[in-house]
């Protein structure tokens, strides 16, 4: 086969979608990541081919001048199911979100995009949940296509939950922002707007199935496979460490696109501390370098790879992003997530809350002292531990990329 990804241009989104892209080479398959120009080194890093389109998006400099979107209640999809919401709030939230969210992303690549699927001609577009560039390009050149989810399918619930409103709108008086926006960039392309175009034929989920939300779309489960980029496991990461090891770390995004992290780092890290445990700081140096003398038993490491770092670790403190989130679950990690309500980190959270195996707390409430009261339960009461083993069992029994790779021919080829 010939398979093309279509990524949303953001980096950590193009390494969610490595493992299955590695899994379809190894299996023989022909591998396309196509993406906005600045992520081919992303990409090529990998050891995959990199297919630049259109242009880079300008979404980051919004998200640093208004940094408390990502609380908004159009920027959180954690409570979109039946009966959480009513119809004209689903199309408010979509006259928002598509043209401040999902045009800002496709509309610089779309056209490429559809250029480079019809020459290339794929059998199988694998796309991010929101990539509807991807959506358009495969209806265009006549492939299969799938998405694969970074988050909880909160996107999936949200446009089923709207869909089943809509039946008690009269005709004439229904709106679909999304539906509208599709028709239009996919015109040219005569393509038209339906919910198999906005769902795909089927979706590629690596939650372990307790951790989802109900869906009526045809789900294939897959492992989740850590890719952190570049990796080096360090003399001290091979040491056996004498104590609890705590994971301090706060992603990239929202030092890149939003202008700094959200919670007090120094003040975290200095009442982890008076615990007795090892604390190790995963931070970018831009996170660190203004973080001063540290306590002996807090470490700063830059450039060290979650892959390689949580095995090691008792508990892990983090902003609720889903790397460090699927790295810690299926690693068996009690996770204390520090979050902002954008895309499904509320309810992502909650279920991990409720799975026993981690705590969620809304980064306003992340006074250092609390944080270090939570952090340390999760380090005593060893229900926690137990609960995260169970979730890192479930996820172990999903199949794996090169297992999903069967699959994914049986389901093109009946297509």
């Amino acid at each position: 086969m010939r398979v093309l990804f279509a990524g949303l241009p953001e980096k950590s989104h193009v390494f969610t979608m490595v493992p299955l892209a590695w899994a379809l080479t190894a299996a023989g398959h022909e591998v396309l990541m196509a993406n906005a120009p600045s992520l081919s080194e992303a990409v090529t890093g990998a050891g995959l081919v990199a297919a630049p389109v259109g242009t880079d998006h300008d979404v980051h400099q919004d998200m640093a001048r208004a940094r408390g979107s990502q609380d908004a209640d159009v920027a959180n999809w954690s409570r979109l199911g039946y009966g959480d919401v009513d119809h004209a709030s689903l199309v408010e939230r979509y006259s928002i979100s598509v043209p401040y969210g999902f045009a800002r992303y496709n509309d610089p690549v779309v056209e490429d995009l559809v250029a480079l699927a019809r020459d290339w001609q794929p059998d199988l577009v694998v796309r991010d949940p929101i990539a509807y560039a991807g959506a358009i390009a495969a209806r265009a050149c006549g492939a299969a296509h799938a998405r694969l989810l970074w988050c909880a399918d909160v996107y999936g619930q949200a446009r089923g939950t709207f869909v089943e409103l809509a039946q008690d709108v009269p005709a004439d008086q229904r709106v679909d922002p999304l539906a509208d926006w599709i028709d239009e960039r996919g015109s040219a392309y005569g393509v038209s707007c339906d919910e198999e175009l906005l769902n795909g034929q089927f979706t590629l989920d690596t939650l372990p199935e307790s951790l989802r939300p109900p869906s009526d779309l045809h789900q294939v489960s897959m492992r989740y496979v850590p890719y952190n980029g570049a990796a080096v496991q360090w003399d001290w990461l091979r040491e056996q460490p004498k104590r609890p090891r705590v994971c301090v770390t706060l992603g990239r995004t929202n030092t890149e696109a939003y202008g700094g992290d959200y919670v007090d780092v120094t003040g975290l890290l200095r009442s982890l501390s008076r615990l007795d445990a090892d604390i190790v700081a995963a931070l970018m140096p831009e996170q660190a370098e203004h973080l001063g003398d540290l306590p002996p038993n807090v470490l700063a490491a830059s450039g060290v790879a979650l892959s390689t770092l949580l095995p090691t670790c008792s508990a892990v403190v983090h902003h609720g992003g889903w790397g460090t989130f699927s790295t810690a679950l299926v690693n068996a990690v009690p996770q204390l997530a520090l979050s902002t309500l954008v895309a499904d980190q509320e309810l992502r959270g909650r279920n991990l809350e409720d799975s026993g195996a981690g705590l969620f707390l809304h980064h306003t409430d992340a006074a250092p002292e609390r944080v270090a009261d939570l952090t340390r339960r999760l380090l005593e009461d060893p229900s926690y531990a137990a609960a995260a083993g169970r979730l890192r069992d479930e996820s172990a029994a999903l199949p794996t990329p090169h297992a999903v790779v069967g699959e994914l021919e049986r389901l093109v080829a009946a297509r």
